[in-house]
């Protein structure tokens, strides 16, 4: 059995769940809290990044590229196509958005909404800071805009063919969505497709999920919104 350290909201994490639940791998889930870095935490991954899968009797594999790695080698299905694309120029295409997700949006949106609204809270140090999060609000609404004209052309993220970045985008906007921060009314092919994403099998796990004493908002596990 393959464990996955992670903490339920963090999006690198909810990609790697996604993406084993795709290509049907088990997975054992041990929650963590990546703010409080405790010793036993930051052992296996000394800059306290999530997500961590470990296996019997191996290393730690530690942190969202390695990760995505480790199960594309080990995985992915020989019968089916993955979700990394073989087309030189698909693959390249899927790798810049995929950068674009998981170090643009995140370092612009995901990580200051996260910090101030879980991590403050799972450390004690009080209330969210209200101008941070009006910032990356408006920095969510230009990506947003972004996806909304790169999907106006295309069926999925990437190119026609779902990958591994339709994947990373849902996860960082399933958990936006779960702290009621996405503005789903002004967004028109990103909502739409975000609907079918989250329709799929494998997001249901996802869609289930909760934390004591912060519910999900109401769009969260609503298929039509």
């Amino acid at each position: 059995m393959t464990i996955l350290l992670h903490h339920q909201l963090d999006p690198s994490s909810r990609m790697i769940r996604l993406m084993c639940a795709e290509y049907g791998v088990g997975l054992e889930l041990d929650e963590i809290s990546p703010w409080k870095r405790t010793p036993q935490f930051t052992a296996l991954s000394p800059a306290a990044t999530l997500p961590v899968l470990m296996e019997e009797d191996a290393a730690a594999i530690v942190g969202p590229l390695a990760c995505i790695h480790y199960i594309e080698q080990r995985h992915a299905p020989a019968s089916v196509l993955g979700l990394i694309p073989p087309d030189p120029e698909a693959n390249a295409e899927m790798w810049r958005l995929l950068e674009w997700i998981l170090f643009k949006l995140n370092e612009e949106v995901t990580r200051y909404v996260l910090e101030e609204k879980l991590g403050k809270r799972e450390r004690g140090e009080g209330t969210p800071d209200v101008s941070a999060l009006r910032a990356a609000m408006t920095n969510l609404g230009e990506h947003l805009l972004y996806f909304d004209w790169i999907l106006s052309s295309r069926t999925w993220v990437a190119g026609e063919e779902m990958s591994l970045a339709d994947f990373a985008l849902a996860a960082h906007l399933s958990s936006l969505d779960y702290l009621g921060d996405v503005d789903w009314a002004g967004s028109g092919e990103a909502r739409d497709w975000y609907a079918r994403m989250k329709s799929r099998p494998t997001f249901r796990p996802l869609l289930a999920d909760r934390l004591v004493g912060m519910p999900a908002s109401p769009s969260y596990a609503d298929l039509d919104f």
